[in-house]
């Protein structure tokens, strides 16, 4: 059998929810409002897979920059570079 090459490839432990926090997702997590400027962690959350972002980008601190219908454009470090990642704000907390 081919070997798939996947986005989501090797993520079974990773895109896993603790056992406590298993179940239906509050509606309040998808109306999430962030401002420009804000400091954010991408935590995804694997019960919604739309507007998850790659997992090279998954426990990252990114700024946030913009919005895009009702996803965020993020400012995120990658090494040296600094990239543009569209998120969900399902896949999105607030750092403190």
């Amino acid at each position: 059998m081919k070997r798939s090459h996947g986005p989501r490839r090797g993520t079974r432990r990773s895109l896993r929810r603790p056992r406590s926090q298993r179940g239906k997702t509050p509606i309040s997590v998808f109306l999430q409002e962030f401002k420009t400027g804000e400091i954010v962690l991408i935590k995804p959350d694997p019960s919604v897979q739309k507007g998850m972002p790659h997992r090279r980008f998954f426990n990252k601190h990114a700024i946030v920059r913009g919005k895009r219908g009702s996803a965020y454009i993020l400012e995120v470090k990658d090494k040296d570079a600094k990239k543009e990642v569209i998120c969900s704000p399902a896949h999105l907390r607030v750092v403190r």
